[in-house]
This record gives structure tokens, sequence and C-alpha cells, in this order.
């Protein structure tokens, strides 16, 4: 482990993140781990990292970083100008990296060959905001470590991959354990309008503004499991889409469930977008 890094700005709020703690549920711990799953794992191929280590989840860039040795980093996720994208770059020592505010997606990852190095928290090393287990959110003056170096070399030095969406973002959902709980009418609207992002939506959950859905029975509803794309309804009746840190029970009824291979795209959601759920076929 050596020093690779220092941050000179964190922007709105930069996380260390990796594949998160699986197979806690039952003793209240979340998985947590990197939102869009599928950029964070491309930032770490690109810089031949093994699968599971931890990078730098950015949002809405800003994030300003000086090499403090020759490092490999990588970016993907929502592109940010000033800072290569899907593709390998060498920081020789004293260089800096300054990402700025991307025009389209929230989360950008960025991978340091090796693996940020942080003290793991049952046995992860990601940030979750909910129950504040694992490092705190990065702050300027914070020094990074990363790991040794793989054996093996990045195989490409430019990944042309799909960017997230700048308009309307389409998904799949599922009917949830409580669709039941729902008249036909309330999952219609669900399945067929649209829904706005708020400004109120972090790692935890996209809150949804759009159709209120009504529940076709009154009463309590027990604490039970929740997952990961889950589409929760609070008292409000708009619905609440999980994200990565999102609580393991809860008290309200999930009308649906979000494609788990469509939920990456939905970690990229920015206030005042629009997300169309439509049913799976």
């Amino acid at each position: 482990m050596t020093t690779a890094l220092t941050v000179l700005a964190p922007g709105p709020l930069t996380t260390v993140q990796d594949a998160g703690r699986p197979g806690l549920a039952a003793l209240g711990v979340g998985r947590s781990g990197a939102c869009d799953r599928a950029s964070y794992a491309l930032a770490n191929r690109l810089v031949g990292n093994d699968a599971g280590a931890a990078a730098l989840e950015v949002t809405l860039g800003g994030l300003a970083l000086r090499a403090e040795r020759d490092v490999v980093v990588a970016l993907a996720g929502a592109r940010c100008p000033g800072a290569p994208h899907d593709a390998v770059v060498a920081l020789r020592a004293g260089e800096e990296l300054r990402l700025g505010a991307p025009e389209a997606g929230l989360r950008t990852y960025v991978a340091v060959r090796g693996g940020v190095d942080v003290p793991a928290v049952l046995g992860s090393r990601s940030t979750d905001v909910l129950s504040g287990l694992g490092p705190a959110a990065l702050r300027a003056g914070d020094v990074l470590a990363a790991g040794p170096a793989p054996s093996r070399f990045p195989d490409v030095d430019v990944a042309p991959v799909p960017e997230p969406a700048a308009g309307d973002v389409d998904v799949r959902v599922l009917p949830g354990p409580r669709r039941d709980w729902f008249s036909g009418v309330a999952w219609e609207a669900l399945t067929s309008g649209a829904y706005a992002v708020t400004s109120e939506s972090n790692r935890v959950g996209v809150r949804l503004e759009g159709a209120v859905l009504e529940r076709a029975r009154d009463g309590e509803l027990p604490s039970e499991g929740m997952v990961r794309g889950a589409l929760q309804v609070p008292p409000s009746g708009e619905p609440v889409l999980f994200l990565a840190d999102h609580p393991v029970t809860g008290g309200y009824p999930v009308i649906g469930c979000v494609v788990d291979a469509d939920v990456d795209r939905c970690a990229q959601l920015r206030p005042g977008q629009r997300l169309l759920l439509r049913p799976a076929r």
C-alpha cells in the first residue's frame, strides 16, 4: 500500500465504493456498493484491477485529484469535461485530474490501478450513506492509498460503450410482492405514464413525482425485506425506487420491481429527468 492521490476538491459528493456487503441482510446490514455497477466494473477492468476493487464514485463531477506518484486511472459512467473517459490514462507524479460537471448522467467512477485502499468494514470498503458504515465521504486534503498493482495489464485502452441518457429513460418493471394492494388503475398509471426524478433522490433511492398510486386496501403492512430496484409506495402515493443503500426492510407496500439489469441506468438519473416504467415482456 502506497500513497497515490491527494484530494484537492471532493465535488458535491465523492465516496469510496466496491461490490458491497452481500449476504448480511439477516444482520440488518444492506449490501451498498456502487450504484451503477456496470460503469464501476468497466472502470476497474480498464485498469486491469481484480473484480471488486474499490473505486471512487463521483456525483455530479467537481472532483480534483493530484497524483503523488505515477498512477494509472480510468473513468466510466457519466462523462465529465476535462478528463479522459472510458479510457486508460497515466498520471505522472504531481499531475492533476479535474472533473467538470457532466452534461448527462449523475455518477462517474474513477478507478486507480491497484484499487483504492481504505480500511474494510464487514468485508467491504463501500460507504453506506444510510447506515453510516464504511469510510466517510471524501474531503479536501484526504490522502488516498492504492493497493499493489495486479499482475495483469489492461487489455484495451478505450471502451466505446453507451453513455447515460440525457432525456427520458425507459426501464422494465415486474409486479411486486404487494401488487395486490393496489388497483389495476394504479398499475396502469405506474406503467403507462412518466415520473419525474426529484431533487430529494440519493444513493438510498430515487424519489419520483407523478401519478399518485391509490391503494386497493387499507391497513398496516409488517416490515419485510427490500431489494435493489423495489418500487415502494409511501403514504404520499408517489413511488420511491430503491438503489444501492436501500434499507434492509420496509413497511410500505412494494407495487413493482425494476428489472435488475435496468437499475444501473436508474442510478444515472438526474433531478428533472423523466423515468418511464414499462411492463417487462
